[in-house]
This record gives C-alpha cells, structure tokens and sequence, in this order.
C-alpha cells in the first residue's frame, strides 16, 4: 500500500513504502527493548558487530574497495568482506554501490542524487529510503551504475538474498548467547550502524569544515568520523574519492584506513590508491 506525499517541500510527488516504515519501525522498537535484555557480553557483541559490519563491512567493503576501488584484495577475501557488509542490512552489494556512485556522479542534484541534501537533513539521513525512487530502488534501473558488480553471480545473489542472511546469522547469535545477544547483536547494533552511517549523507554535508573547496556542501565533521571509523572526513573524499585514505590531516583519525593498512602489510591489499 502506497500514499501519494509531497515529500520534501512539494517540489516532486514520492509514494511512502509502508512496507518499509514497518520494517525499520519494527527494527527500532525491538532495539529499545534493549535495557530488559542487557548484560555485558551482549554489549560487547554489539560494539564489536557495529565495528566488524560497519568498518570492515560498509566502509572499507561496500565503500573503498567495491564502489571506488580504491585497493584490491584477493577475490576469495572481496567476497566474504561484501558478505560481511551485507550483513550489516544496509543492502545489497549492487544497490549500495549504485546509490553512492549515482551521489558523487550527481551530487546534491535533487533529482538525480538519490540522498541529495538540498532536499533537507531528514531526506538525505533517511525518508529517502522511505519514499523509494523507481530510479533508485528498481534493480533494472540502478544495476547500470554498477555493471563491474552486476556481471558477477555471487554479487547478484548476494544482492538478492541479503535480507536471508540475518535468519543464520540470527540463530547463531540466539546459540551463543541467547536472546540478549540477538536484541544487542541485531537490532540495537542495526540501528546504531544505520545512523551513524546516515549521518554522513545528513549531517556531513551540512556542518563542519572543509579541506578542500568544492561545488558540493561535503564537510569534515570530526564526530561523525569517529562514529564512522573515518568516512566523517567526508570533503576529503569528496575531493579525492579513489583515494584510499579519508583523513588527510595527521589528527583526522581513520580506523578503516588502518585496516586497509594492515592488509597491506599482511600482502593482502594491493594497488592501494594513497593520492
């Protein structure tokens, strides 16, 4: 079921996904039952997924090495950090990649920017997702921002089939520590992560400072990358977005770029983009 919005300031007509807004209500409601499940392992569970889904997973899987390729690793390892992102239940592989590629093709364009922020903070932090683009949400239509992702069978199953993956992985969580490490491990880690990476199409091209001078409102917003492990340097991306390394200045801190770091160390990452 579908309503016709004026969704931001009646500039062009979007229908709500109600489907979705239960989705994600339902998410958030069962992460805010989290203090009657709470224990100490299961926040540890929750800190570490939110570092392992949203780092290794999105920013350095779905973001640096899938959508710029800004380095390479062994296919074997490239698959099972793209599983590791798709966990994560921000998409599948090829629509994220497509999204975030169609941003820095048409960036802040309100109608070919999928998160544009001159739509206003809450579009570009998540209405977006409530009010779907045929554009951006039809497979036929956003696979051709990612035809290096779309000719492969594991990525296409894998974009397909993201949503499947949470039943194991929730069960394994439910063997390993029952229902607190499901409410912390799942739900409050999915809503954790899906904010603080939303803050990065909101907030950071609304506040902060910038590097470099460019015709987009990217910022550097010191907080957000700390929450993001490093994309909060988001005008140093936007200037240079092949380069591996978000944080330019020696204070700008980037986790994900140590671990692109230690796997280049390790002869795992290769033909690393460094400026």
């Amino acid at each position: 079921m579908t309503i016709q919005s004026t969704v931001p300031e009646g500039k062009h007509r979007f229908a709500l996904s109600w489907t979705t807004v239960a989705f994600f209500g339902a998410v958030h409601a069962l992460a805010l039952s989290a203090p009657w499940f709470f224990s100490w392992s299961a926040l540890g569970v929750m800190i570490f997924l939110h570092w392992l889904f949203g780092s290794i997973g999105i920013c350095l899987g779905y973001h640096r090495l899938l959508t710029h390729r800004s380095f390479q690793v062994p296919k074997w390892l490239e698959y099972i950090i793209a599983t590791i992102g798709a966990l994560a239940l921000q998409g599948g592989p090829i629509f994220w990649v497509a999204t975030h590629r169609m941003h820095h093709a048409y960036t802040e364009d309100e109608k070919k920017d999928p998160y544009s922020a001159r739509r206003g903070f809450w579009w570009s932090h998540m209405l977006w997702l409530f009010y779907p683009s045929d554009e951006f949400f039809n497979y036929s239509n956003y696979k051709r921002f990612a035809p290096d992702l779309d000719r492969d069978v594991y990525y296409r199953w894998l974009n397909r089939n993201f949503l499947l993956l949470q039943i194991p992985f929730g069960l394994l969580l439910y063997g390993l520590g029952g229902w607190d490490f499901v409410i912390y491990g799942m739900f409050v880690r999915s809503v954790l992560l899906w904010h603080s990476t939303w803050l990065i199409n909101s907030a950071a091209h609304l506040r902060g400072y910038r590097n470099f001078s460019l015709d987009d409102g990217s910022r550097n917003l010191w907080w957000a990358a700390l929450l993001t492990y490093g994309e909060g340097w988001h005008n140093n991306h936007h200037a240079h977005p092949n380069v591996a390394k978000a944080g330019q200045r020696w204070w700008e801190i980037d986790v994900t770029w140590w671990a692109i770091q230690a796997l280049n160390t390790l002869g795992l990452a290769q033909k690393v983009v460094s400026r």
